[in-house]
């Protein structure tokens, strides 16, 4: 199967200038804390991915259907709701950690914040550098 094209790809936009306009103010420090968490992780500058998200490094994979593709190592998006936080390899392998991270919800690859105080800092840290540096060292899907 040929490579298919992810529908969201990284962008020429300034990470800076769409941070300046997330609302309200106190959304705005999470995710410039979050943005610093994540490029200490991944030892890459951030990128815009689309019209909403920041993605940090970039990796391919390839699933078993033969559906490849290149996406971030991790990554975030302000939503209107939450912050949703991109770990890309998954929580099964941090049960241990997630039960110390505080109050969040999850979906697949998706940790989802209200707010930072929300959560252990020190955690979300950790939880981001096992999973960018999983998904670097195995350049699979999850």
């Amino acid at each position: 199967m040929a490579k298919a094209d992810n529908k969201t790809q990284p962008t020429k936009k300034d990470v800076a200038t769409f941070l300046q306009q997330v609302e309200p103010a106190q959304k705005r420090q999470d995710c410039q804390a979050i943005l610093e968490m994540m490029q200490q992780a991944t030892k890459a500058a951030p990128k815009m991915w689309g019209d909403s998200m920041i993605g940090f490094g970039e990796y391919h994979y390839k699933y078993a259907s033969g559906r490849e593709g290149d996406w971030f190592l991790t990554g975030f998006a302000p939503r209107k709701q939450n912050i949703s936080l991109y770990i890309m390899a998954g929580f099964k392998r941090y049960e241990e950690l997630m039960g110390k991270l505080g109050k969040y919800k999850t979906g697949k690859s998706c940790l989802y914040i209200n707010k930072l105080a929300d959560v252990d800092e020190a955690v979300l840290k950790e939880l981001i550098q096992l999973s960018a540096s999983y998904i670097k060292e195995n350049q699979s899907g999850c």
